[in-house]
């Protein structure tokens, strides 16, 4: 019976520490899961990710420019968007920033476009 390999893993404190921990997810990328190799894989990338996580944080996106990307994902237009909101007036103040969604606004954007809720609320 073969030996499982030795993880020399060690935690992420410094970019050089960084870039070798993706050096190792790199080497890794195609393990199997349920081997060593692929438990090994699954570690640095769970180190990686807590390290990304507090050095390079993604911002949530802006509401506005969440619904105008979500509008062109989804081939729809700013016609679309007036239905959804109830009017082409109420659209325009949104998107320009001279009104806020509402409640309702935002259940509907969310419910019709899948943008998470979160994301809406913050032009609330």
């Amino acid at each position: 019976m073969q030996k499982p390999s030795e993880m020399n893993i060690k935690p992420i404190k410094t970019e050089e520490d960084y870039i070798e921990a993706l050096k190792k997810v790199d080497e890794l990328w195609d393990a199997e899961p349920g081997t060593p190799e692929g438990d090994e894989s699954e570690v640095w990338c769970t180190l990686v990710e807590a390290y990304e996580k507090i050095h390079y944080p993604i911002e949530k996106p802006d509401p506005i420019e969440a619904i105008k990307f979500r509008l062109d994902q989804m081939g729809l237009t700013e016609k679309d968007l007036s239905k959804i909101l109830g009017s082409r007036s109420r659209k325009h103040d949104i998107l320009s920033g001279k009104r806020k969604l509402s409640l309702k606004m935002i259940r509907k954007l969310h419910e019709q476009l899948n943008i998470p809720a979160e994301i809406l609320i913050a032009a609330f």
